[in-house]
């Protein structure tokens, strides 16, 4: 067990707070008056998915929890369960569309991945920055309209909506933001 002082926390470090895990989301370091210095988190359930925001003493040091990651490809899903097989023992696991969050918006069946464990208990899942998801609706583009930087609302092979430029249409395979949801680029 690793214990992290304050000026150690970081955007994205997970610690285990009253036996919970939390990714930090954000943080703040408040300068008090004369008292000492605070920092204000903002953290992430892991295993819930609600955020919450925490103010601590900087003098206080948080457990860092580790976390692996392993290889797994992503399967399909039933109902609220997403089905994943590790790519080195073939075991296949569930997790809980809750434990998965913004996730689900994301997987497509086949594509490889990270899911993430803590003490051997799969706990979530991690994407790259990036997918390529296949355009299966949207309107239609109007000719004339390539020269103003329009765009229309496109619906992905996993259900998710984004806003893509004119020129893309069914069957296109864009590229995705996977922190924001926002089209980046057509790759076929």
């Amino acid at each position: 067990m690793t214990m992290m002082s304050a000026g150690d926390l970081k955007k994205g470090s997970t610690i285990e707070l009253e036996g919970q895990l939390y990714r930090i989301v954000d943080f703040s370091h408040i300068k008090m008056g004369r008292g000492s210095a605070q920092i204000r988190l903002k953290l992430r359930d892991i295993r819930a998915g609600y955020t919450i925001e925490r103010t601590f003493q900087s003098s206080e040091k948080f457990l860092r929890a580790r976390l692996e990651h392993h290889k797994v490809q992503y399967l399909y899903h039933d109902g609220e369960l997403y089905y994943f097989m590790d790519n080195e023992t073939f075991e296949q696991t569930s997790l809980d569309a809750g434990l998965l969050g913004d996730a689900t918006k994301y997987l497509r069946e086949g594509m490889n991945l990270d899911m993430l464990t803590y003490r051997d208990e799969p706990v979530g899942v991690e994407l790259g920055a990036a997918v390529e998801l296949k355009v299966v609706e949207t309107g239609s583009g109007f000719k004339g309209n390539t020269a103003t930087p329009g765009t229309k609302p496109a619906t992905l092979e996993t259900g998710l909506k984004v806003q893509v430029p004119m020129f893309i249409s069914k069957g296109d395979v864009v590229k995705v933001d996977t922190r924001s949801g926002e089209y980046l680029e057509r790759v076929g």
